[in-house]
């Protein structure tokens, strides 16, 4: 996905399930794309490029990632 850098629904998308899929999300109804607002796009890229460049996720920072979500959500 070379142009994850454009603010589109299918981006959003591919993002929230990467992120999901990242952070082992049990609940993936968090990261259902139509709760969140294409204003807030970059917001969740920014969240996809940490998670992938980091390794091995503690608990804490899951925890910490999915309460950013959470105050992204619309």
């Amino acid at each position: 996905m070379s142009q994850l850098n454009e603010a589109t629904s299918e981006n959003l998308a591919y993002l929230l399930e990467e992120i999901a899929k990242k952070l082992k999300v049990v609940n993936q109804a968090i990261l259902d794309p139509e709760d969140y607002d294409l204003n807030k796009y970059n917001q969740l890229k920014l969240l996809y490029d940490v998670l992938r460049q980091k390794g091995q996720l503690s608990v804490s920072e899951t925890q910490a990632f999915i309460e950013e979500l959470a105050s992204i959500r619309k």
